[in-house]
Parts: C-alpha cells; structure tokens; sequence
C-alpha cells in the first residue's frame, strides 16, 4: 500500500515539474507561406497607421473638440498674439493651429493659425 501511494505521489511531482516545459515547446507548423501572410498584413497594418497620422485637420468655430484635454494648455497667450481667454475657456495648440476651447462642452469659441 505504501508502495502505490508514493508511485501516485511521485507521479504528480512528475506532472507539475513538466507542465510548465511542455507548454514551453513551440508549435511549428510547416505549411509554406502562412509566416509569410502575416509579416505581409503587419507592415500593411503599419502604414495605414502613418497614412492616418500625416492627415491634418482644419478646425473651425463651433465644431466639437473632444480630445482638447490631451494638450497642453497655453499659458503665454500675449506672446503667441492670442486676446485672453474668457472664464471657462483655454487656448490649446493642435497641429499647428491654436484652439480658443470652452471646457465645459469642449466647442470651439476660436481658432488661429500658427505663426
């Protein structure tokens, strides 16, 4: 009886020593052209992700800007050549375009261009 409880204990030290080993092997599958599929979708994937980042936006008064907490806020208005904020409101720079947004709704008041 002894006997078969330590073969039984022995055996589940065995299972917990190789289970993490056996997880670890790889899988190759051999099939011509799959690891080639995916290389080809991931660069694609990454240009259509610089195509996205070079499009810019023309911003205009009373459009909705709801990524304006993003940005900093400018500070030195005087000396970008903006008028002064009224209450509730804030300047941002997005692109190259300076943002007059109201924070309670995130509309734009203003917008001027960079100089």
């Amino acid at each position: 009886m002894k006997n078969a409880i330590r073969i039984i204990i022995a055996a589940v030290a065995a299972s917990f020593l190789l289970a993490p080993v056996a997880q670890a092997q790889s899988r190759h599958d051999h099939r011509p052209g799959q690891h080639h599929v995916q290389k080809k979708h991931h660069v694609q994937k990454k240009h259509e992700v610089r195509k996205k980042q070079a499009q810019r936006h023309h911003w205009s008064k009373g459009q909705r800007y709801s990524d304006w907490r993003r940005h900093a806020t400018v500070r030195d208005y005087h000396r970008h050549g903006l008028k002064r904020p009224d209450r509730g409101q804030h300047w941002v720079k997005v692109d190259n375009q300076y943002l007059l947004i109201t924070i309670a709704t995130g509309l734009i008041a203003g917008a001027v261009a960079a100089r």
